[in-house]
């Protein structure tokens, strides 16, 4: 019972630890804030292309490892062999996402410019903030302990928006 207590308080703590991603700036009035020069536009959109159909499947993987774990985690005997499994399944599944997130984001850092890509770093910086703050969380983490979140309906289907 104390090792299941111990698991379920991990998961807990990684789920709560996830950073949210950064935005999709290309997407969004930011592009055109930046000045981005036509041979700019068409590579950012080629990479947004070239990234989309592996990010959105990677996503679904996430997903679907995740609710395979919260079967695992909510039957009324765990089976701690194969909870262990489900949980290395999340990990590898969200490895492979980050990985391709990084790659892309990566792939759009070299069409900027050193001033664009401030730009944009200071402009997610400020949204992660914005962020936290609506979530009850300064900087440092929340503000007061945290307190059990109601339980919300499952959402069927692919997260809105890309990924970056």
């Amino acid at each position: 019972m104390k090792r299941l207590m111990f698991l379920l308080l991990l998961v807990a703590a990684v789920a709560a630890a996830q950073e949210p991603q950064p935005f999709d700036w290309w997407d969004r009035p930011m592009a055109r804030a930046l000045n981005l020069t036509p041979e700019q536009e068409k590579q950012v959109r080629a990479t947004q292309r070239e990234f989309r159909d592996r990010l959105l499947d990677q996503r679904t993987a996430v997903q679907k490892a995740e609710a395979n774990l919260r079967d695992l985690m909510d039957e009324d005997q765990v089976n701690e062999a194969r909870t262990r499994e489900g949980i290395d399944r999340v990990v590898a599944a969200r490895g492979e996402l980050m990985r391709t997130v990084s790659q892309m984001a990566l792939r759009m850092r070299m069409v900027l410019t050193p001033q664009q890509w401030e730009r944009v770093r200071r402009r997610t910086g400020q949204m992660l903030q914005q962020r936290r703050q609506r979530l009850g969380a300064g900087p440092a983490g929340p503000a007061q302990p945290a307190q059990p979140a109601p339980a919300k309906p499952r959402r069927l289907g692919p997260p809105p928006g890309p990924v970056y």
